[in-house]
């Protein structure tokens, strides 16, 4: 009857054990970390509405208005404000209320582009086009401000990703100890249990006994003799 209900115990154990797994699977804890990556996506839409380049602000680039025509933006600025709205501000803002790892991933690798992106728009407003003839304005604060958040959305994602993990594969070794204990305790069910030492001590005397009857036996034939 114990055996039965160390099974029953191992069962429900595992039982909760993978189930707590598949949770975990699926979700993400940023922890601290969500305060700094919600912080981010306010100063990413702040970005937006300061200049990004001369008179055009993020939403001219973002619209390609007649201010964004006049500064010359190039493609690299274009590519850099459309990748921090969707992942900067969407994907995070997304997977900070969610927390699926899926959507943490999705955040982690557009921002580490975007990031990229930002650092192609800041040399493309310094440096002085095939065609033309005249210098281009400077990167403005909205530039500059939008590629610092993607630099640290990226760190902080990267983190919050990697500490997932790191739990996950834990949670892992824990079920794979689980598993070993359970198979030992079953190996440990299949063998013959031994006698005990009192069961042992008395077959021992009985058979002590039977020889010395059979001695006993042989003395009285000789004497008879």
């Amino acid at each position: 009857m114990s055996n039965k209900d160390d099974l029953e115990t191992f069962d429900k154990y595992e039982r909760e054990l993978r189930k707590a797994e598949k949770k975990v699977a699926g979700e993400i804890d940023p922890g601290a970390r969500a305060v700094v990556v919600a912080i981010c996506v306010l100063l990413a839409m702040v970005s937006l509405i300061l200049p990004h380049a001369g008179d055009a602000t993020g939403l001219d680039v973002l619209m390609m208005s007649d201010k964004a025509h006049a500064e010359h933006i190039k493609l690299p600025s274009e590519v850099f404000v459309y990748l921090l709205v969707i992942f900067g501000i969407g994907f995070s803002t997304l997977a900070l209320v969610t927390r699926r790892w899926v959507l943490a991933w999705i955040a982690l690798a557009g921002t580490a582009v975007d990031a990229v992106a930002g650092m192609l728009a800041i040399w493309t407003r310094n440096t002085v086009g095939v065609d033309e003839t005249t210098t281009p304005s400077s990167a403005g604060a909205g530039l500059l401000l939008g590629w610092a958040v993607s630099i640290v959305l990226v760190f902080h994602w990267a983190r919050v990703v990697w500490n997932r993990n790191t739990y996950q594969l834990a949670l892992e070794q824990e079920r794979r100890a689980e598993a070993a204990n359970r198979e030992a305790f079953g190996m440990s069910l299949q063998r013959p249990v031994a006698p005990s030492d009192k069961a042992a001590k008395a077959k021992r005397a009985q058979s002590a006994g039977d020889d010395k009857t059979g001695d006993d036996k042989t003395g009285d034939d000789e004497t008879g003799d």
